[in-house]
């Protein structure tokens, strides 16, 4: 049974916001940087769920009405992904894009999970360039699937520099940034799901503009 880490919250108003953890290796910097976003996305008022996708047996995608859309953990990926508000796709950098396991866990998905959600990402590298590149690539795969791609994202560089020995976040500017952007997830997936259309579009063009700077 897939892993579910839920944080609810007394004002969560209906909202919920889901992580995508693109890295599957154990005591894996990425997983401890989405937890920490999720957390951001819990104080303000969403109800969270990490989907690890350690605990999802997905077939490679042969096309987008192929047989493996029938698995039961495809379809239950879909269903947890199809119910949220908002989405956070956390990622380490390989050769300067994102994951091969996350990406395949997104070409098993389509407009129905990420067509008008909130989205958030983090990307984690172990050298000193951080994650921009794979992030710039998952912007633009969330604007193929018409999502709204959150202006701020965090990338982490030189990770083991960042993450203790216990699996901890040293840097408290790092643990801030993190819970920031999920709570913007939040935030805007409330907006757009109770606000009217005008009110959305004026506060999303309100929003920081981060072009992915390093989170140091």
């Amino acid at each position: 049974m897939a892993e579910r880490d839920k944080m609810n919250s007394s004002t969560s108003g209906g909202i919920h916001v889901v992580g995508i953890c693109g890295s599957i290796r154990p005591g894996s910097y990425t997983r401890i940087a989405l937890t920490e976003a999720l957390a951001g996305a819990a104080a303000n008022g969403a109800v969270t769920q990490l989907i690890d996708l350690r605990e999802y047996r997905l077939p490679f995608v042969t096309a987008t009405d192929g047989p493996e859309q029938e698995s039961a953990d495809v379809v239950r990926l879909r269903s947890d992904v199809r119910s949220a508000d908002g989405i956070i796709l956390a990622t380490p950098e390989y050769h300067g894009s994102f994951s091969g396991v996350l990406k395949n866990a997104i070409d098993l998905m389509g407009f129905e999970e990420f067509e008008g959600k909130m989205l958030g990402l983090v990307g984690v590298s172990g050298g000193r360039m951080g994650a921009s590149d794979a992030l710039n690539v998952l912007r633009s795969v969330g604007r193929a699937l018409r999502a709204w791609v959150l202006p701020q994202q965090v990338s982490i560089p030189d990770a083991s520099s960042v993450f203790d020995e216990g699996g901890h976040i040293s840097d408290p500017r790092l643990g801030k940034r993190l819970r920031d952007t999920g709570a913007l997830v939040a935030r805007f997936a409330t907006v757009h799901k109770w606000a009217t259309a005008d009110e959305f579009v004026q506060l999303w063009q309100k929003a920081p503009e981060n072009p992915g700077g390093d989170a140091r």
